[in-house]
């Protein structure tokens, strides 16, 4: 039987909470000190351009969400812990998946908000 796998991100827009540490950081950490789970951990900076257009906004909440969830324990020795811009596949795949997803289909995923 092979590892549990966990990958999650948080937006990086405004400042940690106490919400995102017991929803989110707190499990993460938990998670990312287990051996037998593979963890994968993103910093959502790609996604916080809908929220916020400037470009230092998101800059300075990447890198204090960052020092947070490594200041909280999240063990980088066991876990991957990466910006989402640091990644060109996933614009790449995004890219491929625009241009191939037809509208009627993106109508029923339940992330998929009409403008």
């Amino acid at each position: 039987m092979g590892k549990d796998r966990v990958l999650t991100g948080i937006t990086t827009t405004g400042t940690p909470h106490l919400g995102n540490y017991v929803g989110a950081i707190r499990p993460a950490v938990q998670a990312s000190k287990d051996q037998s789970v593979e963890s994968y951990y993103f910093l959502a900076d790609y996604h916080a351009l809908i929220k916020c257009q400037d470009p230092d906004e998101i800059h300075r909440s990447t890198l204090e969400i960052a020092a947070s969830w490594i200041a909280l324990g999240l063990d980088t020795d066991n876990a991957v812990f990466y910006r989402q811009s640091d990644i060109p596949e996933i614009t790449e795949l995004t890219w491929l998946l625009t241009c191939m997803t037809a509208k009627g289909l993106m109508n029923r995923s339940h992330a998929y908000k009409a403008a």
